[in-house]
């Protein structure tokens, strides 16, 4: 005990010193500390927003941008596809479960995903109040988007087109909410939910232009498929059926328009129902999960070949983007140990220099029953209560740094990290690194404290 406070006490008799090699020690240890965190929960998050995902169907494009966009909702989509191709390949045999997803607007930022209520249970989203989306136009809003806006259930709203917030408004149809799912620290947390029919409704006046081409590109499609004439005809019907819906809609939402507040919800869930024809519609992406690991071996072959979509893999490219994350991560870590390095050297030249002007206070020592063992041991706690005050700063540091990263990553990459949560094991290993670099830095000048000849010292004093 005694000996701790005299070492604690020649520390501080040059403080600098003490303070510079405290500095690099935090510095290194922060940024080690801040990597094993980064990583940890990185690839955790990463994979668990893939569990039970083989493959997303999408448009043709960049694989790593439609797993990114699709699963994660970070990227921008690499495009629409058919609803009634995709379909084909989600009622197959080898599918256990096929999620689509339809990306409309958005909401201050926040996307608004058409959807089917499985979306919430494939990420144990449970409703922690209200009712999942039945009508159009219902949404279900994730619990980090709830808090953010201060949302509840029975708030109505506007979207704004496409993925940016100056999107035009759609003031023409409000969105209510029905529900808000529970927190569970994947992306669905970030997501306001509807059902599919809502975001094709909504884009429907874009969509009437286009109507004439897309039924006929569908029926060629058909009849691509070996599908024979009648198909033709009842898309036809189909389409008709629907264009007279809409200009009903139309109709009856000028008639409507002048009523109070109240007729209007009741037009609202009038007009809700109206069921959306699905012919020509567009997805943007099916979220696959396979009975048979045989499809995961031929559809990304399979697919391409017969449709104009991809089937992406998405344990494959978040592989490869951990790999490319990697090199840069490795490049940090060598920086780290090789502040580390210099903190131990720091270190040691600190002890080795104040050593000869304390030849005389260890000879007294010494004199006074000291034993050459305590004096040992006085450098080496010297060392050590050095990089332990360096690791804990560190540890403190590095979780301030990744509360500042998880603030601008939940914006930008919706993904938020813990700064509490401890990877002991290796934090464990970091500590005993630590350690080591202390008792190196103190073996030299532990021993030529150990070797002092008393009598000499004080002839020369």
């Amino acid at each position: 005990m005694m000996i701790t406070k005299i070492a604690w006490k020649n520390i501080w008799f040059k403080p600098l010193n003490t303070i510079l090699s405290i500095i690099l020690l935090t510095a290194s240890v922060a940024i080690i500390t801040l990597l094993i965190l980064l990583q940890d929960q990185f690839e955790k998050k990463f994979n668990d927003n893939i569990d039970g995902i083989d493959m997303v169907l999408g448009a043709q494009g960049s694989p790593l941008q439609l797993i990114l966009s699709s699963v994660y909702q970070v990227d921008a989509p690499t495009g629409n596809i058919d609803y009634a191709e995709a379909k084909q390949w989600m009622n197959h045999r080898f599918v256990e479960t096929a999620i689509p997803l339809a990306f409309g607007d958005n909401y201050h930022g926040f996307r608004i995903v058409g959807t089917t209520p499985e979306y919430l249970t494939k990420y144990g989203a449970e409703l922690s109040e209200g009712k999942v989306f039945e009508h159009n136009f219902d949404v279900v809003v994730g619990s980090a988007v709830a808090q953010k806006m201060d949302i509840k259930v029975g708030d109505k709203f506007f979207g704004s087109h496409g993925d940016s917030e100056e999107g035009e408004v759609h003031d023409d149809h409000a969105y209510v909410v029905t529900g808000i799912a529970s927190h569970t620290g994947k992306v669905v947390d970030n997501l306001i939910l509807c059902n599919i029919p809502s975001v094709w409704a909504m884009h429907d006046h874009e969509h009437e232009h286009n109507h004439d081409e897309e039924g006929t590109a569908e029926a060629h499609n058909h009849d691509d498929h070996d599908h024979d004439h009648h198909d033709h005809e009842a898309t036809e019907e189909m389409h008709d059926h629907e264009e007279h819906a809409v200009a009903e809609e139309a109709h009856h939402h000028d008639d409507d328009h002048d009523h109070d507040h109240h007729a209007e919800e009741a037009h609202d869930h009038d007009h809700v129902d109206v069921p959306v024809s699905e012919e020509g519609k567009e997805i943007t992406a099916v979220l696959l999960k396979f009975k048979s690991k045989m499809a995961i071996v031929t559809w990304p072959r399979l697919i391409p070949q017969n449709t104009k979509m991809q089937g992406a893999l998405p344990a494959i490219e978040i592989n490869r983007l951990f790999t490319l994350f990697g090199i840069g991560l490795d490049a940090l870590q060598y920086l780290a140990y090789g502040i580390m390095l210099i903190s131990g050297i720091s270190i040691f030249i600190a002890l080795f220099n104040t050593l000869k002007e304390r030849k005389y206070e260890f000879a007294l020592l010494r004199v006074n029953g000291a034993s050459r063992l305590q004096l040992l041991m006085l450098v080496l706690i010297e060392s050590l209560l050095l990089c332990v005050t360096g690791y804990i700063f560190g540890t403190i540091v590095g979780r301030l740094a990744l509360s500042l990263i998880s603030g601008s990553s939940e914006s930008e990459f919706k993904i938020s990290f813990n700064p509490l949560e401890f990877v002991w094991e290796k934090e464990g290993y970091l500590f005993l690194l630590t350690i080591f670099v202390g008792v190196l830095a103190a073996v030299i000048p532990a021993v030529k404290a150990y070797g002092l000849n008393i009598s000499k010292t004080l002839a020369n004093a």
